[in-house]
């Protein structure tokens, strides 16, 4: 089993990364490979809504190198952790950039897959861009995982957040939840429990 993680800060090795590996590590304790996807620190385009994914098979019609790359990998992940800094209290734009592009183009690859927000911030703001990234996958049909806190670190430099030894603990606790999530998964597999039936979707306007 893998999880993938998307690492939203253009800082490659800064708080957000450092949070993430703890996590890793915790997955690795439990038999879980993990790989990181770092968006890098380049301009990225956002989703226009040009719907174009939608003749393109989970793909997105920008071919920038990182979305399409991204849903490559979501297809064989079996669980994601998607991390981000905190910016005037929100996520940073490029990995809000990114994920709605992969999910307006590929959602259906996400569903029934576990997945955890993970979030820095040297002072505060960290329960509102929990909020934003939980709610991608709220839309998708995918269990998320939590931990025995809200899933966050604090500090302005990697140190920083090893001395932050609650957010620590937060986010071992976090990898072994998502490791023992993932093999209940596949035990319910394997006796024969299937995931509910797709309904078909119902879009209400709510203007009347």
């Amino acid at each position: 089993m893998k999880v993938l993680m998307i690492n939203g800060s253009p800082n490659q090795r800064g708080c957000t990364d450092t949070a993430l590996n703890i996590v890793a590590g915790a997955l690795a304790e439990n038999g879980i490979d993990s790989e990181t996807v770092w968006l890098g620190n380049r301009a990225l385009r956002d989703c226009v809504g040009c719907r174009a994914c939608r003749k393109l098979n989970n793909r997105c019609v920008f071919d920038d190198d990182i979305v399409n790359r991204i849903l490559e990998k979501a297809e064989a992940a079996d669980g994601f952790v998607f991390g981000s800094p905190t910016y005037y209290a929100h996520s940073s734009g490029r990995i809000l950039s990114v994920l709605d592009r992969v999910f307006y183009a590929g959602s259906a690859v996400f569903a029934g897959k576990p997945g955890a927000a993970v979030v820095s911030a040297r002072r505060a703001g960290t329960t509102t861009n929990l909020d934003v990234l939980n709610k991608y996958f709220m839309i998708s049909r995918m269990p998320v995982v939590s931990s025995n806190y809200w899933n966050m670190v604090h500090g302005n430099r990697p140190e920083d957040v090893y001395r932050d030894e609650e957010g620590v603990q937060i986010m071992r606790v976090l990898g072994h939840e998502m490791a023992w999530l993932l093999k209940s998964i596949a035990a319910g597999k394997k006796a024969g429990i299937a995931r509910p039936e797709i309904e078909e979707k119902i879009r209400t306007d709510f203007i009347r």
